[in-house]
């Protein structure tokens, strides 16, 4: 969240940032309503001071007498207590228009409109090749018996999938692998939050107000589009010691995703669900030191891909593609041979302050007088279904059946995924 003051001092920044995301706030509008609540505050300061020196005078006569300065005093209260209505409405107009605004991007990001515009910066490995013409991953799993849309769709509705067998044992062995290597080998601590959060935990996390139509709500609460959000807000409204920054979590939770805005893209098979599972990292850091911690998380769900042996792409997001709550995204892309594209897997950013400073996450230097914001940062690490649908399409054989990556070998304690009826 960007505050009222910084918006004032940084008018020229805050406009040219929301120029290149292709915000459509009007800042004349906020600072308004700004200019009218200080205005409004000053002539309150004054009717208060005003105020007291009746009060004042009234207490030294002992209550006698005075009864014009007692009437006069009465108007002065009735005119604060309206303006302190008008304030309380003025603040409430910026509040919902500073919630509005996404947050001011890296000086490092490229300034673009959309995702064609968005840069690769880095590749890895080779894509693979075929002596066949390679089956989407959705055929494959069905014409192994592991992917069943059509009987999740009975129970559920469209966009949901029953995993059969191995299927279910390669969702579950994904999921150890990524948590084993994330907590044994890259230094994160395992956490298993709550799947379901209240309204101000969205808000924190920036998810709230602006996008509850892609949001799972309940009466009191929301299911969680990503352990993001959770695991945020385990230390919001909390001042954290610099000694323990950066703080690093990892989290396997189920996430839940209406994809409002998809409108019929990516529709079959496992890319666009409303429910997938996904291991998300989670960091809170020094602010000198966020942008590193950005490339070394970056790093580390990269390096779940390589261990899979899976061809993929970085790509950093432009001005026009960034999260409302980014400062700086990496995109990591998988290669899904089928349909000779690459599809999101992993989405690593850094917050800045902005998550921070709506959710009161602090730190406190041992020398230091006052508290700072932390930077927050998370990243897919990796999201589980996607990265089904990618071995399956990677390491498909001509007769249907799917080789196991031999990372997942040990966990899987199969060689080859065959039919199973």
């Amino acid at each position: 969240m960007l505050d009222m003051k910084f918006i004032r001092q940084n008018i020229d920044m805050v406009s040219k940032a929301l120029q290149d995301r292709g915000s459509r706030i009007r800042l004349d509008t906020l600072l308004e309503h700004d200019s009218s609540r200080r205005s409004l505050i000053q002539e309150a300061d004054e009717l208060k001071t005003k105020r007291n020196l009746f009060s004042s005078r009234i207490a030294k006569a002992r209550g006698h007498g005075l009864e014009d300065e007692k009437e006069e005093m009465r108007r002065v209260s009735e005119k604060i207590k309206s303006i302190d209505a008008e304030i309380r409405s003025a603040q409430e107009a910026i509040d919902s228009i500073v919630m509005e605004i996404p947050n001011i991007p890296h000086e490092s990001v490229p300034v673009g409109t959309n995702e064609s515009d968005n840069k690769v910066i880095r590749t890895w490995g080779e894509k693979p090749e075929f002596s066949f013409a390679p089956k989407d991953h959705w055929d494959i799993g069905e014409d192994l018996s592991i992917l069943d849309f059509k009987r999740a769709a009975k129970i559920t509705g469209a966009r949901f999938c029953i995993s059969w067998g191995p299927g279910a044992r390669l969702e579950r062995s994904l999921i150890n692998f990524m948590l084993d290597v994330h907590t044994t080998e890259h230094g994160y601590t395992e956490i298993l939050p709550p799947f379901m959060v209240n309204r101000e935990s969205m808000t924190a996390t920036g998810q709230l107000p602006k996008f509850e139509e892609d949001l799972f709500g309940t009466d009191d609460y929301f299911l969680i589009p990503t352990a993001e959000v959770p695991v945020t807000n385990i230390y919001r409204n909390e001042i954290l010691d610099e000694e323990s920054l950066p703080e690093k979590l990892v989290a396997y939770t189920p996430c839940f995703r209406r994809e409002a805005g998809s409108y019929g893209k990516d529709t079959r098979g496992l890319i666009r669900q409303h429910q997938f599972n996904k291991v998300e990292l989670v960091r809170f850091a020094r602010p000198e030191n966020s942008y590193e911690d950005l490339e070394e998380l970056t790093s580390d769900a990269e390096d779940i891909l390589k261990r899979l042996g899976l061809h993929y792409r970085v790509v950093i997001l432009c001005t026009g593609d960034l999260g409302f709550s980014s400062a700086k995204t990496y995109d990591l892309e998988v290669w899904m041979p089928a349909q000779g594209v690459y599809r999101e897997i992993s989405s690593c950013s850094n917050f800045g302050e902005f998550q921070a400073k709506r959710g009161q996450i602090r730190f406190k230097a041992r020398q230091a007088k006052k508290t700072e914001f932390c930077h927050t940062l998370n990243g897919s690490g990796l999201a589980v279904g996607r990265t089904v649908a990618a071995i399956l399409e990677n390491y498909q054989m001509e007769d249907g059946s799917v080789r196991v990556p031999d990372a997942l070998k040990p966990y899987m304690g199969l060689d080859l995924i065959t039919p199973i009826r």
